[in-house]
């Protein structure tokens, strides 16, 4: 194992994130070609069953952009967390009863 690939898989253990080890090894005259193809060589490679394709107008990845660069995160980076948030958020919302009859809706115990 490289010394490159020991220092971004010790850097992840600490919790630095992949953006902060980048700009540390560029720092360290580290080339770009180096690092990215250690980053290939440690991101998991995912089959097609766990990549989905979607279509944004130009004016939502231009806001998702925005908030990415925020959260220091890439594009793509920023639409995965919104979507591991949404699924692992805790929050349920009651859905409605629909009553379709008057009278079922006087005996209900929903008011």
């Amino acid at each position: 194992m490289t010394t490159l690939t020991q220092f971004i898989k010790q850097a992840r253990s600490r919790g630095f994130s992949d953006l902060q080890i980048r700009n540390a090894l560029i720092e360290n005259k580290w080339s770009l070609a180096q690092i990215e193809h250690v980053f290939q060589q440690l991101n998991p490679k995912f089959k097609l069953k766990n990549q989905i394709c979607i279509f944004l107008s130009h004016e939502m990845i231009q806001k998702l952009g925005t908030r990415a660069k925020k959260n220091m995160f890439t594009l793509s980076e920023q639409i995965e967390d919104i979507l591991r948030r949404s699924c692992s958020s805790g929050k349920k919302t009651p859905k409605e009863e629909k009553l379709d009859d008057a009278l079922v809706s006087l005996f209900s115990r929903r008011r």
